[in-house]
């Protein structure tokens, strides 16, 4: 069996970065997919899903420097699940989409930081 998953939706902000004890860079952010659909009442509902996205390395340094809040992407990876304890004792559970593809839909909104990142020689792939 394969574990794939693809998402089209909006980042909802600003890519955060880190890098791991062993220097691999770590790179998240959120993207956010909604269906409308009429409830019972016949009243149009929109729902909205938030998924963590996590990239690693390459993918992770492209993403933290052309990805910014508002931008349409498609992510493709796979579901990564953890289980860990909080402060509080409790037990919590998460699930990450680790990405292995990100495809820039849109530029970044206009005034981001996306704009003045780098010397505007550089190619923007798109």
């Amino acid at each position: 069996m394969t574990n794939i998953v693809i998402l089209v939706g909006n980042v909802g902000a600003d890519p955060e970065s880190r890098n791991a004890q062993g220097g691999t860079s770590i790179t998240s952010f959120s993207v956010a997919t909604s269906r409308r659909y009429r409830n019972d009442a016949g009243d149009l509902v929109e729902q909205t899903e938030w998924h963590r996205i996590t990239a690693f390395s390459g993918l992770g340094k492209t993403i933290a420097q052309y990805v910014r809040k508002g931008m349409k992407v498609s992510v493709q990876g796979r579901l990564h699940y953890s289980k860990w304890t909080d402060q509080a004792g409790q037990t919590r559970y998460g699930v990450d989409i680790y990405a292995s593809e990100v495809e820039f839909l849109s530029k970044a909104p206009t005034g981001s930081a996306a704009d003045s990142a780098g010397s505007g020689d550089e190619e923007v792939p798109f």
